[in-house]
Formats: C-alpha cells, structure tokens, sequence
C-alpha cells in the first residue's frame, strides 16, 4: 500500500467531523467580471442570487484558534470567498434541512462535514425538486492545516458522504496514481487543479430513487442530473486550496461555478 493511503486509513479512523463555521457579517468587495454578464446585470440591480455554502475549508472564515485571534491578527479574505462574492450572496449554513435550504437555488459542498440522515434526506429532497448543486468530496484532503489531526477544529481530511452518493449512483475510490504533485486536467469545465484525486465509479441506484450521472477527466467529475436537479460532483478539492489561490485558480472556480449553476436564478 502506497504510504499515502496508509495516512488516509489512519485519518479516517480519527477524523472528527468538525463544526461548520458561522456566518460573518464582513463581505468582500464587489467588483465587475466581464466572464460573468447574469451577475454583473445582477449586482447593478442589488440582486445577486444566494449561494448556499457548508464547508470545513477556511473559505468564508479564515483559519485560526478562536474569535479572539481572529479579531487580533485578522487574515486577507480566502481567494474563493472573494471570487464567487462577484456572482452570488454567500449564505453559510450550519445545518442541511428543508428551511435552510428553501430559499436556495445553488448550493456549494465543499468537503463538508459527514451529513445526519435528516440531512441526507433533505439534501436529496432539495436537489430532486430542482437545486443546483456543486459538491467537492476529497478523499485525502492534501491542503495544509494548522490544526493537527482529531481536532475538530481541523478541515474534514476525508470525505464521509457515501451514503448520499450512493443514492445518487456514485462511489468514492482512490485513483490508482501515487503522485503528490498538483496537476491540471482537462474537464468539460476546463482546466481544474487535482492532487491525490479520487475517481468516480458508477453504481446502481434505488428504483424510487433514479438519478443519472456521466463521468469525465478520467472519472475525477461527475455531472449528474437528479430529478428536476443537477449535480456537479468533484473528486477532489485541491480548486480551492487557499494556500495556491493564483489567478488561473480563480479563473477555474469561476469556470467550474459557471457550468454548475448555469441557468435561471431564484
């Protein structure tokens, strides 16, 4: 076994699913993005639509060890958080259940926490009834932390959602490539950035249940259409890793984003 996996295996026996972060009052300011016309029309009339967020990533609060560190040493904005404020009004969420979720057109999983069955279902409910969704779920998380492992504090190393995936038709593998290095691979949104990615396998769903998916860029993603909704499934989350927030990453989560929630908004 490569020693990589033999540290995922050891991660997932201690990882603890952490708290979602709460919602900060402090917004990023908004700028024009000539790639995205629907939202500049958007912002001019006050109008951004919601964008769901429930994430253990430091996207919409910055990584530290308590409010006070925060309010002491406060961090520059996480590059995703600015990006995806210039098309959307960013609501985090501490909890998936049908009221959080109503008001919602478009929704971002990124390396959540593991769901509750209530969570499951209303996620499932939400997404069949017409939501967008875009979901990003790492097998063996590679951005840095300063929180060690078990902290519940620390980023989610390993994605534990397979009970909603196999609803949906799909199962979380490893890939069968040792690398650690980054790469960028080609996909029907355009270049993304991977690092130890998963792979998407197809399995059978529930008659009562159907959900279609079709796998691209060497299974890494996953574009499913689930009742009146759809799906962007990413095996990895190496897009947003803050640490290597350059322009060609924005440029590839405003192009992931894009084709996720294409459509009308709420």
């Amino acid at each position: 076994m490569p020693p990589w996996r033999a540290a995922a295996a050891a991660a997932l026996l201690l990882a603890v699913p952490p708290a979602c972060r709460a919602a900060d009052p402090a917004a990023a300011p908004a700028r024009e993005d000539a790639s995205a016309p629907a939202a500049s029309a958007a912002r001019s009339s006050g109008a951004l639509p919601l964008l769901g967020l429930s994430t253990t990533l430091p996207i919409y609060w910055s990584e530290s060890g308590d409010i006070a560190q925060t309010l002491a040493s406060p961090a520059p904005p996480h590059f995703g958080r600015t990006e995806l404020e210039q098309a959307f009004r960013l609501q985090p969420l501490d909890t998936l259940d049908a009221a959080s979720l109503a008001p919602l057109r478009f929704l971002l999983l990124a390396q959540p926490r593991a769901l509750t069955g209530e969570e499951n279902v209303a996620l499932d409910a939400w997404v069949r009834g017409g939501g967008r969704l875009l979901l990003l779920a790492d097998p063996w998380l590679t951005g840095h932390s300063e929180f060690g492992i078990g902290d519940r504090r620390r980023p989610q190393d390993v994605a534990l959602l397979s009970p909603i995936l196999a609803r949906w038709g799909l199962e979380l593998t490893f890939a069968e490539e040792d690398s650690t290095e980054e790469r960028w691979l080609e996909t029907p949104a355009g270049p993304l950035p991977v690092e130890l990615a998963g792979q998407w396998r197809l399995v059978p769903t529930e008659a009562d249940a159907p959900a279609s998916c079709r796998l691209a860029a060497d299974a890494v993603l996953a574009e499913c259409t689930i009742g009146r909704g759809r799906a962007t499934i990413l095996a990895d989350a190496a897009l947003v890793d803050g640490e290597r927030g350059d322009e060609r990453r924005a440029a590839a989560l405003r192009a992931v984003a894009r084709r996720a929630f294409a459509g009308e908004t709420r």
